[in-house]
C-alpha cells in the first residue's frame, strides 16, 4: 500500500536587496546611532544556514517552522529575535534610520534643497520637467519597487536641478553633501552642461569674459583667504610644537606646556598697563639724578642692584611729583602744585591705581579661565561613546602633508592609549587588605614629607635671621646678597627629589592621584618658604632699613630669587634629565629614558609666577623678566623632553589637569600675593627717601589726598569723592560682592543639578521609547507571520485535492 505523498509548496518571500539590508532594528535606545548593517547580515546568514540545515535534516521543516512560530519571532545565536525580511526592510526604511546613512535619502534631501534654491532664484521649476522624470508614488511601495530604481530616479532629479544652478551655487551645494569624494565628482561631472551648450555660451563675448574674470577673482580671493588662515595658525605661539608634544607624550605632558602658555598670556596682560601708565610715563619724564650713577659691571644681571637701581626697574626711581608740567621745588617736601591750564599726571595716584587695576584685571581673567576650564573638564552628562568619537571623529581630513598626517596619527593613538588605560583603572576591583596597607604607608610618607617641609622652613628662617644680623654690622656685598636666594633654591630643588623617593613607597594605582599628591607636597613646601620670606621682608627688613629704600631691597630680593630659580631650573634640566639619560643608557638598558616630572615642573612655574605677583609693587618690570624666563624655559624644556625623556609608562588622560593648575594658581598663589600687597599698601609705612609715596604714612593715603584735592576743586567733581567714600572706603561693597559671588555659585550649582535631572529624564524617556518600538516591531512581525501562514494554507488547499484523489483511487 503506497504512502500518501506530501507536497510542500515553499513560497519564498520577496528577495532581500543587498542595498536595502543595511539598517536593522534598534534593541537599545542608547545605541540609537549604531548601524544596522552588521546585525542584518548576521541574522540573514543565520536564518539561511538554519533553513538549509533544517531542510536537509527534516523534510517539511519550513511548514512546521511557519506554523510553529505563533507568538514570538525566532531567536538568534545570542538570544536576539530574528525578524522576517519584510519586517527588516520596513525597519530599514524608517526616517530616523535612513537620513544621513542612505545615499538615496541624501540625494532626496539635497534635491529638495536644490528645488528651494532654484525657486528663490526664479529658475524653471519641477513642473517644467518631463513627466517621466517626476517622482512616482509607486516608489513608496517597498514591496513592488526596489530601492535602486528610487535612488537612480532621485539622482537624476538632483542632477537636473543642479544643472539649473550657477557654478558657485552648484559647488556650494556639492561641498555640503555628506557623500564621498567619488560620489561628489560623479555628480559634478553629470551636472555639467554639454559641450555644445558650453560652446554656444562661449560665443557670448563680453559676458563670457566677465564670467571668467569673476571666477578668477573669486578663486584668487579664496586662495588668499586660505593662505591668510594658514598664516594666522602659524602665528599662534608654538602651534606645531604643542601638537608634536601631545602626539608623542600625551595630554599629561602637554598640560604642562599649555599651562606655561597660559602664564605667558597672564604676564603679558599684567605688563601692558604697567608699561602704559607707569613705566612709559616715568621714562618720558625722568627725575633728576640724586647722586652719581654707578657704571654697569655685569654682576647686576645676578644681583639686580648697581646700575639697575637708578632705572625704571625699581620702585625707588619713580618720583612723587605731578608730571608733564613745569614745577619748582616742592614746598615742605610735598608734591608739586600744578599750574593753571595744565594737564596734571599724579604719579603716586597713577602708581597705586595702575597696580590695583592690573591686579583686578588679572583676578577677573583668572576666575574666568578657571570657570571655563572647569566647564570644559567637568561636563554634565555621561561620557559613554568617547572611544567611538575618538576613532571615527578625530581625524582631520584637511591634512595633506606627510609629517602632519603622521603627527595626527600619533596623537590619536596616544589618546586611545589614555582612554583604554583609564577604563582599565576604573574597572579594577579594590582589595581591602591592600587598601589598609596603602593607607598606612601613605600616612607614614605624609608625616615624613611634612617633617621635611618643617625642617626646610626652619632652615630658611634661621638663615634669614643670620643674614639680617650680619647686615647690621657690615655693609652687604654682592656675594652676600646671593646667599639667601641660593639657600632657598637649593631647598626647593632638593626637597622634591626626596618627596619623589618617598612617593615610590606608596605605589598609587592611579597615576593621576600620584601627580596630585606630588603637587600638594611641593606646593606646601614652596608656600611655607614664601610665607617666611614675606615675614622676613615686611616684618624684619623694614625695621632695619629705616634710613634706606626698603622697597628697592625687596624688589631686588625678588629679582634675585627669580634669577636663581631660572638658573637652578636649567641645572635641573641638564643634570636631572640629560645626565640621567646618559647613565641609564650606558648602565641600565632596562629603564631607558626618564619620565617627565609633571608635578615638579608645574610647581616651579607656579612658584615663579608667585614671585612675579609679589614683586609687581616694588619692581614694575618684573613681569617682563618673567616673560623672558618663560620663553627660555619653554624651549629648554621642549628640547630636553624630545631628547632626554620618554612617554609615561602608564598612559593616563589629563582631563582635569588644566583646571587643577589654574585653581592652584588662583587660590594659594594669587590670593597670597594679593594679601601680601594689600598689607604693604594699607599697613606698612613707605620709605621717606625714595618712591612716589615718600611723604605719606601709607601708600593708601595717596587716594585720600587725591579725594581732598577733588573736594577743594569745586562741585563739578563732587561725585568722585562720594564714589571713593562709599564704594572704596566702605566695607559694604565687599559684602555685596561676596553675596553676589555666592549667589552666582549657588545658581550655577542649581543649574548643573537641573541639567543632570533633565538628562536622567531624557534617558528614561529614550528607554521607554525603545521599549515601545520593540513592542511595535513584535506586533508587525506577528502580522507578517499570520499573513504568511494564511498564504501557505491557501497554497496547500490548492495543491492537496489532486493528491488526495489519487490516494483514494489507489486504495479502491
Amino acid at each position: 500500500m503506497s504512502q500518501s505523498l506530501a507536497f510542500v509548496l515553499n513560497v519564498p518571500e520577496t528577495p532581500q536587496d543587498p542595498e536595502d539590508s543595511q539598517e536593522p532594528s534598534p534593541y537599545d535606545e542608547s545605541e540609537v546611532h549604531d548601524s544596522f548593517h552588521q546585525l542584518i547580515q548576521e541574522q540573514s546568514r543565520w536564518v539561511a544556514e538554519e533553513g538549509l540545515e533544517l531542510q536537509q535534516r527534516v523534510p517539511g521543516a519550513g511548514a512546521l517552522g511557519a506554523s510553529g512560530s505563533d507568538r514570538q519571532a525566532l531567536l538568534g545565536p545570542e538570544g536576539a529575535p530574528v525578524y522576517s525580511t519584510a519586517t527588516l526592510r520596513i525597519l530599514a526604511s524608517m526616517p530616523s534610520r535612513t537620513i544621513g546613512r542612505s545615499r538615496g535619502a541624501i540625494l532626496s534631501q539635497y534635491y529638495s534643497r536644490t528645488v528651494r534654491l532654484r525657486r528663490r532664484a526664479g529658475r524653471p521649476q519641477l513642473r517644467d520637467v518631463g513627466r517621466s522624470a517626476r517622482p512616482s508614488l509607486r516608489l513608496y511601495d517597498l514591496e513592488l519597487d526596489p530601492a535602486v530604481l528610487e535612488e537612480d530616479e532621485k539622482r537624476g532629479l538632483l542632477v537636473k536641478e543642479l544643472q539649473g544652478l550657477t557654478v558657485a551655487q552648484r559647488d556650494h551645494m556639492l561641498r555640503g553633501m555628506p557623500l564621498s569624494l567619488s560620489e561628489k565628482r560623479c555628480l559634478r561631472e553629470e551636472s555639467r552642461p554639454p559641450r555644445g551648450k558650453r560652446r554656444a555660451r562661449g560665443h557670448r563675448g563680453l559676458l563670457s569674459c566677465c564670467s571668467q574674470l569673476r571666477d578668477s577673482c573669486i578663486l584668487a580671493s579664496h586662495n588668499l583667504g586660505l593662505a591668510l588662515l594658514s598664516g594666522l595658525q602659524a602665528l599662534m605661539p608654538w602651534h606645531y610644537a604643542l601638537k608634536r608634544i601631545g602626539g608623542q607624550f600625551g595630554s599629561s605632558v602637554l598640560s604642562y606646556f599649555l599651562f606655561l602658555k597660559t602664564l605667558l598670556a597672564f604676564n603679558t596682560l599684567l605688563l601692558l598697563p604697567l608699561l602704559a601708565f607707569i613705566v612709559g610715563v616715568q621714562a618720558a619724564f625722568p627725575p633728576a639724578p640724586s647722586g652719581s650713577v654707578p657704571a654697569f659691571r655685569g654682576l647686576e644681571l645676578l644681583t639686580g642692584g648697581g646700575r639697575f637701581t637708578h632705572t625704571v626697574m625699581y620702585y625707588g626711581y619713580y618720583s612723587n611729583a605731578t608730571l608733564n608740567q613745569p614745577c619748582a621745588s616742592p614746598r615742605d617736601g610735598g608734591q608739586c602744585t600744578p599750574e593753571a591750564g595744565g594737564l596734571p599726571y599724579n604719579m603716586p595716584l597713577a602708581y597705586l591705581f595702575t597696580v590695583g587695576v592690573a591686579f583686578f584685571i588679572t583676578c577677573i581673567t583668572l576666575v574666568y579661565s578657571m570657570s571655563r576650564s572647569f566647564g570644559e573638564s567637568y561636563r554634565v552628562g555621561s561620557t559613554s561613546g568617547v572611544h567611538a568619537i575618538t576613532v571615527f571623529c578625530s581625524w582631520d581630513y584637511k591634512v595633506t602633508q606627510k609629517w602632519a598626517t603622521r603627527l595626527q596619527h600619533d596623537n590619536i593613538r596616544t589618546q586611545l592609549k589614555e582612554l583604554l588605560a583609564e577604563g582599565q583603572l576604573r574597572h579594577r576591583p579594590p582589595r581591602a587588605c591592600g587598601r589598609l596597607w596603602q593607607a598606612a604607608v601613605l600616612g607614614l610618607v605624609w608625616l615624613l614629607c611634612l617633617g621635611t617641609t618643617l625642617v626646610c622652613a626652619l632652615a630658611v628662617y634661621s638663615f634669614s635671621e643670620l643674614v639680617l644680623q650680619q647686615s647690621r654690622v657690615s655693609a652687604e656685598r654682592d656675594g652676600a646678597l646671593l646667599a639667601l636666594p641660593l639657600v632657598v633654591c637649593l631647598l626647593n630643588l632638593g626637597a622634591p627629589y626626596l618627596f619623589r623617593v618617598l612617593a615610590a613607597l606608596e605605589r598609587h594605582d592611579s597615576p593621576v592621584l600620584e601627580v596630585y599628591v606630588a603637587i600638594c607636597r611641593n606646593l606646601i613646601l614652596k608656600m611655607v618658604i614664601l610665607g617666611i620670606l614675606c615675614y622676613h621682608w615686611l616684618g624684619r627688613r623694614v625695621g632695619t632699613l629705616k634710613d634706606q629704600c626698603w622697597e628697592d631691597f625687596v624688589g631686588q630680593e625678588l629679582y634675585r630669587l627669580m634669577v636663581m630659580d631660572f638658573i637652578f631650573t636649567l641645572l635641573d634640566t641638564l643634570l636631572g634629565e640629560l645626565v640621567w639619560r646618559l647613565i641609564s643608557e650606558k648602565r641600565s638598558q632596562r629603564k631607558g629614558k626618564p619620565e617627565f616630572d609633571i608635578a615638579g615642573n608645574v610647581l616651579e612655574l607656579i612658584y615663579g609666577q608667585t614671585l612675579t605677583w609679589l614683586g609687581v609693587l616694588f619692581s614694575p618690570l618684573l613681569p617682563a623678566m618673567q616673560i623672558i624666563k618663560l620663553l627660555f624655559v619653554f624651549y629648554v624644556k621642549k628640547t630636553s623632553l624630545m631628547a632626554n625623556c620618554q612617554a609615561p609608562r602608564r598612559p593616563w588622560k589629563a582631563s582635569h589637569m588644566s583646571t587643577v593648575f589654574i585653581s592652584l594658581l588662583c587660590f594659594p598663589s594669587f590670593l597670597g600675593a594679593a594679601i601680601f600687597l594689600c598689607y604693604a599698601i594699607w599697613q606698612v609705612k613707605p620709605s621717606s627717601i625714595c618712591g612716589p609715596f615718600r611723604t605719606l604714612d601709607t601708600m593708601y593715603e595717596a587716594g585720600k589726598v587725591w579725594v581732598r584735592h577733588l573736594e577743594e576743586a569745586g562741585p563739578r567733581v563732587s561725585w568722585l569723592p562720594w564714589i571713593h567714600r562709599y564704594l572704596v572706603e566702605s566695607a559694604f561693597p565687599i559684602y555685596l560682592a561676596s553675596a553676589l559671588l555666592l549667589a552666582v555659585i549657588y545658581l550655577n550649582i542649581q543649574v548643573v543639578k537641573g541639567q543632570r535631572k533633565v538628562i536622567c529624564l531624557l534617558k528614561e524617556q529614550l528607554s521607554n521609547e525603545g521599549e515601545d518600538k520593540i513592542f511595535l516591531i513584535n506586533k508587525l512581525q506577528r502580522i507578517y507571520e499570520r499573513k504568511e501562514r494564511s498564504r501557505v494554507g491557501r497554497t496547500e488547499e490548492a495543491v492537496t485535492p489532486p493528491a488526495v484523489f489519487t490516494d483514494d483511487w489507489d486504495a479502491q
